[in-house]
């Protein structure tokens, strides 16, 4: 289970005690039998599954990583385990002793916290909005799910409001949910639901959260006036809820007698008088009319759960424990007044507190309902987002302390001399960037971000840029008042330029005030310049926040990016700026980093720099000239010809029956009535109307269980459809085609005759309730897997379509060149092996190169040839994916070649991977010999020893491959196939 940074700070106490607990109820969590399944709704369990098991993880290109997944369960476990109604509960069983320091309990208990209300606490870059769409997503099928049955639940909603500090974040997020801008309209295919749908969502519950994304989202302009259907998604920016008081004109008594101000009468008897002057503009005028409205919509919902995205825009503080709210908070508490505990408050920021004081008193007030902390320090550990180094050139070290733009006596702005130095220092540091980058990958584009003083200074610095050299396009500057400068068409142009500039070469320096502060999600920014003389350290963070997301995030780049973490926490400069965020920043900031630097995450480089290459020791291997000679093209058969497919009956007396352990030893894990004692299982999962130990799935009878086991089998053999745009629609058809109600029937024949190798009946004294124990469920689903794939049958009729991919489709690998060979017998010019345990890779690789009797050979690369993997059904009957290490052609034939350490060839699964390959091997056999480029094709698996003790004795690589081919047998099953993407 991984947790969070070590918080020792008092004020995050009620993060760490959640964290703590949490981390106790989810043991066992990614087998499958964690407590925290017996504690949540059977949908959440469902969720949970899906989220965060090893069996579902293992499928998927991308899962959420330790500081998601943490933020995602404290969530859960707070608001839906501990079922806390207001922040002061929460305390109470999560962090007791937290209320007897200070003013805490006085605090949580004020009126603003009489609500489930959370905060999230996580650094820059590392994922808030996935987190904001997967509680979203809990929420919703939870809500759906009490009503299908009738239930009121007043932990669970459909109706949701987001909240963005400003137009940036709120532009983020309408893409996040419903796709990117293209010509005007949305593409929702290019949102996070629908592009990360494998992550976000189970399957069977895809066409349902679609379905509410695409049609209950309203933007700002349309809450309240949009029709949804049962529910919502309210996005909007935090200006359409300010000024509420400004609706409330202060009420004077009415004392009887008492004159009454002629303005008083006035304004009772007239209509209001459009000016400017009265601040009365049609503008404010229209505007007010519908903040009122929305208000009033918001205030008469019955429930609704509101995300706060970057919520540190929430207080203002005057002094400590005297915080004053910003009007827009304002409106969320009278919103939440009338919902109690219906009204749910997500706060989302990577710096949750106030800075209080100044000088040596100055110090941070972080928010009190901080329920995760997910810091800086945890990302840049984890290698979650780029490393920060400090650029420290001599000239600016030798600046004065004041740098900030020189102005003349009526107040125009000038940049100053150390301003000009360090945007100079800046585009040296950017131009070496480019340069290494584009050696390596010319696709890459590094960006500069230079963040100015005020809106006045922000054109001086576009204009000097532009003087040392840069073209106009080449500069953006980008502020609060550009939308307002700019046609509604003419910005959107701007936005999409903005947002897409790590595709583009254009612009190549940023330039902002405080605009881009947050919500600018890309990845390129490299090189940060501040330009300023004094900054808080909540804006500080937030700038330098701008560049950490990832910009090379291949697995390729891993080894590289972990040898700089590990230089920089030994005090060392980095080897390369591989995922490296430059800071031009003048010396009289250091404190700024202190923490950081001694915690030893922030380096320091200097003007020596310049002389050693960004990209450290990584090179691209290229296609070699004639390539051609040394090329693979492997055959996917994309149609059968009259394919027929059979599916024989089971045999069920073929069957094994259960044998771990005995029926009775079965029973004595289930106790009588309602709820069953756990003895040797330790997980306790709710299911229907029973609680029985070591569960896996959810069900209200005998009938159900069928139904449900049935679901399981048939998905768990299923052919996963490729993702994104490289879809193969051949492929796009179940793996396994059986006919369920004949499944459901063996299923059923076997459990009452074969599974306990005598007559069962399942409905006898309610017997059917041990067929819920993951044992059992474990076993009946791996024996049906392996019967019904030995039960397919295919009969081919006429000739069959055949398309080729060729290995030089990929034009270069990238790799370290201290971890890579030179070698003419294939189609690049070096080959690469891993840098920790890579000598049997090695070796073979030298072994290959030399032996006369091989005529090409390639390394084939998870990464990049993604087109050759070979699917397999793994030992617990979930489909998975593979690739082979090494193509290798001699004379004789074409070899799939596994190389793995001798412990472990016997591994069950390297077991089920050699019979996929044998088995699609076999199958390509059967082609015409123009098909399979005129030679056989085996696979190998190469275990250590063996190769070794063949190499020792100086004999041929190609007579230890043909020696180690697998053979097939006369009853060998299809199980694999290459997946063509």
């Amino acid at each position: 289970m991984s947790s969070t940074s070590t918080m020792t700070d008092p004020q995050l106490q009620l993060a760490a005690g959640l964290t703590e607990k949490t981390t106790q109820l989810c043991i066992g969590l990614e087998s499958g039998v964690a407590d925290i399944f017996e504690l949540v709704t059977p949908t959440t369990a469902e969720l949970l599954h899906w989220w965060f098991s090893d069996d579902a993880c293992a499928t998927r290109r991308f899962n959420f990583h330790s500081g998601q997944r943490q933020a995602i369960l404290n969530t859960i476990v707070a608001h839906e385990v501990l079922k806390s109604p207001n922040l002061l509960d929460l305390y109470k069983q999560a962090a007791p002793d937290a209320l007897l320091t200070g003013s805490r309990m006085g605090e949580v208990a004020q009126a603003k916290h009489a609500h489930p209300k959370y905060c999230l606490k996580m650094a820059t870059g590392t994922g808030k909005t996935w987190v904001l769409q997967a509680l979203l997503i809990w929420q919703m099928l939870n809500k759906s799910a009490a009503t299908a049955e009738d239930l009121d639940d007043p932990r669970f909603t459909r109706q949701f409001l987001i909240v963005a500090p400003g137009l940036i974040v709120y532009e983020r997020l309408l893409d996040a949910f419903c796709g990117k801008l293209r010509n005007g309209m949305r593409d929702f295919s290019t949102s996070d639901v629908a592009q990360c749908a494998e992550l976000f969502i189970p399957e069977i519950y895809r066409d349902q959260v679609f379905g509410f994304v695409r049609g209950n989202v309203c933007d700002k302009e349309n809450i309240g006036l949009k029709a949804t259907g049962n529910g919502m998604i309210a996005i909007t920016n935090w200006h359409l809820l300010s000024e509420v008081d400004e609706l409330e004109e202060e009420q004077e008594l009415d004392v009887p007698g008492l004159m009454l101000k002629p303005q008083r009468v006035i304004d009772a008897l007239l209509p209001v008088m459009p000016g400017k002057s009265t601040g009365n503009s049609l503008d404010v005028l229209d505007r007010r009319y519908a903040r009122g409205g929305v208000l009033d919509f918001l205030i008469g919902l019955p429930d609704l759960m509101v995300f706060n995205d970057e919520a540190h825009h929430i207080h203002e503080v005057k002094k400590e424990g005297d915080v004053s709210e910003v009007e827009w908070q304002k409106s969320l508490s009278r919103i939440a007044f009338s919902k109690g505990r219906r009204f749910v408050q997500m706060d989302f920021s990577a710096t949750p507190y106030n800075d209080v004081g100044s000088g040596k008193t100055k110090k941070k007030v972080y928010f009190p309902h901080i329920i995760v902390d997910f810091d800086l320090k945890s990302a840049m550990r984890a290698g979650l987002v780029k490393s920060l180094v400090l650029d420290r050139r001599k000239e600016i070290g030798a600046l004065p302390l004041e740098f900030k733009a020189e102005r003349d006596d009526d107040g125009n702005p000038t940049l100053g001399q150390g301003q000009r130095v360090m945007l100079r220092a800046g585009l040296q540091k950017l131009r070496k960037l480019e340069a290494d980058f584009a050696a390596i990958d010319p696709s890459r584009h590094p960006k500069m971000l230079v963040v100015c003083e005020d809106t006045t200074v922000s054109p001086l610095v576009a204009q000097f840029l532009q003087d040392e050299g840069l073209n106009a396009d080449e500069v953006m500057s980008i502020d609060s008042g550009k939308k307002e400068e700019l046609k509604p068409a003419e910005w959107n142009i701007v936005r999409e330029r903005l947002f897409d500039v790590d595709k583009h070469a254009t612009p190549r320096v940023i330039v902002s005030v405080l605009m881009l502060r947050e919500g600018f999600d890309v990845n390129n920014i490299c090189v940060i310049v501040p330009l300023r003389s004094s900054q808080a350290q909540i804006l500080l963070e937030q700038t330098i926040g701008r560049g950490l997301r990832l910009m090379w995030r291949d697995e390729e780049y891993s080894d590289l990016k972990r040898e700089n973490r590990e230089r920089i926490n030994q005090g060392k400069e980095p080897g390369s700026l591989i995922d490296i965020l430059s800071i031009i920043e003048h010396p009289a900031f250091q404190s700024f980093y202190d923490e950081l630097m001694a915690a030893g995450l922030v380096s320091e480089t200097s003007e020596d720099s310049d002389n050693t290459s960004s990209t450290g020791d990584l090179i691209a291997a290229n296609l070699r000239d004639g390539y051609q000679e040394f090329d693979f093209a492997l055959p996917f058969i994309l149609h059968e010809a009259d394919e027929q497919m059979e599916h024989h009956a089971v045999d069920i007396t073929t069957l094994p029956p259960f044998g771990a352990m005995s029926r009775e030893a079965l029973q004595g894990l289930l106790g009588k009535g309602d709820t069953f004692v756990s003895q040797d299982l330790q997980s306790s999962t709710l299911f229907g109307d029973y609680r029985v130990d070591g569960a896996v799935m959810n069900v209200s009878g005998y009938n159900d269980f069928l139904s449900r086991i049935t679901r399981r089998i048939a998905q768990a053999l299923s052919q996963p459809l490729p993702k994104g745009n490289k879809i193969a629609y051949h492929l796009a058809s179940p793996y396994l085609q059986t006919n369920t109600a004949a499944l459901t029937g063996w299923l059923e024949n076997y459990i009452r005759h074969q599974l306990f190798n005598e007559s069962f009946d399942p409905m006898a004294d309610e017997n059917w309730r041990v067929l819920l124990l993951q044992p059992l469920v474990d076993h009946i689903t791996k024996v049906f897997a392996m019967a019904l794939v030995d039960a397919e049958h295919k009969e081919m009729l006429g000739s069959t379509e055949v398309k080729h991919r060729h290995l030089s489709e990929v034009e270069k690998l990238m790799m370290r060149e201290s971890n890579s060979v030179t070698v003419n017998k294939c189609i690049y010019e070096r080959l690469p092996f891993p840098a920790k345990n890579g000598g049997l890779e090695r070796a073979f690789i030298s072994w290959a190169q030399a032996d006369a009797s091989i005529t090409a050979f390639c390394k084939i690369s998870e990464t990049r040839h993604e087109f050759a993997r070979l699917r397999y059904v793994k030992e617990d009957g979930m489909p998975a994916f593979y690739s082979p290490d090494f193509l290798v052609r001699s004379e004789q034939a074409i070899y799939l070649v596994e190389t793995k350490a001798q412990q472990q060839v016997t591994h069950p699964n390297v077991k089920r991977k050699l019979k996929a390959a044998s088995s699609w091997c076999n199958r390509i056999n059967t082609l015409e010999p123009e098909e399979r480029s005129s030679l056989l094709w085996h696979y190998v698996l190469l275990g250590e020893a063996t190769f070794y003790d063949w190499h020792s004795k100086g004999a041929r690589l190609s007579e230890l491959l043909e020696f180690s081919r697998l053979r097939p047998t006369a009853d060998q099953s299809l199980q694999g196939k290459l997946a063509l993407n």
